[in-house]
């Protein structure tokens, strides 16, 4: 599938329909009307980004090995890579310190507080109690995490060949009142909710003994996806937390997890910003080093340098076939430059990830760098 002659189609139709029902008498105003629709006043042209590398930083056995994680997590996480995100994360987790972790989606951030807490719970064999409160935005999002604690449980299962010592449960209204009867008779060591029903839990009758285990026991709480948190929810939650914390019995490690929640200046100047939202939204001071962001990378082979405008010009005639390999792929100037203009930014000396670019402006981009025509650019690209 032809990504762009989708996109193409669908927008012809789209121009098509519009143009049906505008029925203009007067020729200026018909005139006017068209070359703006023409000119694509209606649908801008597709935006362009990509997903860069991140950096890698070894395995989870790796971190069970040298103790930073409770050995047994290794069984759990068998077979998983860490980026350097992730591994930070970690370290700050299992030292008993706060913290939040902005990146891009997909990048494992959930990672970072399972793993933080599941060694926890395997140092303490036998606690009860709710341990660990993890708040998701959506519903959808705790079936899917609830699915991927399921599978953590079964790697470990199958490799020690005994049931996985951690129990979990998730508690919104979409449960049937069985499970949710049985969850308030022994409350799970992780509750998987979300802020509405974490309210509830706390002012219900019928919740009483999910409350008094929250208080009792609450180690972790972890709020996910903060961006999400903002104006009057935001501070309906920011009270939430408040009140939780002043209840609980032990100190409770604050978690965060997002998407990039701010841009512009230096890696400092971000992290100092999240570390402001953070310690307003949780009630609790966080430092900037309590914020881990992502750590980018080269994907392709960059050791030769920025191609020069005779081999863009070169591979641009050329193009790319459907046999060349992934080697070949890697050092192909037109890709080079695209990871060095349309995903990676190094201008502050680090490597941020580019915003979104309408593929025409990246086109004009590698006309200028390449010398060659514009369509051929175009048409290079795509």
């Amino acid at each position: 599938m032809n990504v762009f002659e989708v996109h193409r189609n669908i927008i012809d139709d789209y121009s098509r329909y519009i143009r049906s029902f505008i029925r203009i008498d007067d020729d200026q105003i018909r005139c006017t009307v068209d070359d703006e629709l023409s000119k694509g006043k209606l649908w801008p042209e597709p935006l362009l980004q990509f997903n860069p590398a991140f950096k890698s930083a070894g395995k989870v056995t790796d971190l069970a090995y040298s103790g930073v994680l409770h050995p047994d997590v290794g069984d759990i996480f068998t077979g998983y890579s860490l980026w350097q995100h992730q591994l930070d994360a970690i370290q700050l987790g299992s030292a008993g310190k706060d913290f939040i972790v902005t990146s891009g989606t997909g990048s494992g951030k959930s990672l970072t507080y399972i793993g933080t807490i599941f060694s926890r719970l395997l140092a303490n064999p036998g606690s009860h109690g709710v341990a660990a409160v993890v708040v998701y935005p959506l519903n959808a999002l705790i079936n899917s995490q609830t699915d991927e604690l399921k599978r953590y449980a079964d790697n470990f299962t199958r490799i020690r060949g005994a049931d996985f010592p951690i129990s979990y449960g998730q508690y919104t209204g979409q449960e049937e009142e069985g499970p949710r009867e049985s969850m308030r008779r022994s409350p799970p060591q992780i509750l998987l909710t979300n802020y509405m029903m974490l309210e509830l839990l706390l002012t219900r009758v019928q919740e009483r003994a999910i409350r008094d285990a929250i208080y009792e026991n609450l180690r972790y709480l972890v709020f996910d996806e903060l961006h999400t948190y903002r104006g009057r929810q935001g501070a309906d939650v920011a009270m939430l937390i408040r009140r939780i914390r002043a209840r609980c019995r032990n100190d409770v490690v604050c978690i965060g997890t997002s998407a990039t929640m701010a841009s512009g200046g230096t890696s400092e100047d971000r992290r100092r910003k999240v570390a402001d939202v953070a310690s307003t939204l949780f009630g609790k001071k966080f430092l900037p080093s309590q914020v881990v962001s992502e750590t980018l990378t080269p994907s392709l082979d960059t050791s030769a340098g920025p191609p020069t405008p005779r081999q863009l010009a070169d591979a641009i005639d050329a193009g790319v076939q459907p046999s060349t390999d992934l080697a070949a792929l890697r050092v192909h100037p037109v890709a080079l430059w695209l990871e060095a203009r349309a995903a990676l930014d190094e201008s502050t000396g680090e490597l941020l990830r580019r915003k979104p670019r309408p593929i025409g402006d990246l086109a004009r981009a590698l006309s200028d760098d390449s010398s060659q025509p514009l369509q051929k650019c175009l048409v290079a690209l795509t």
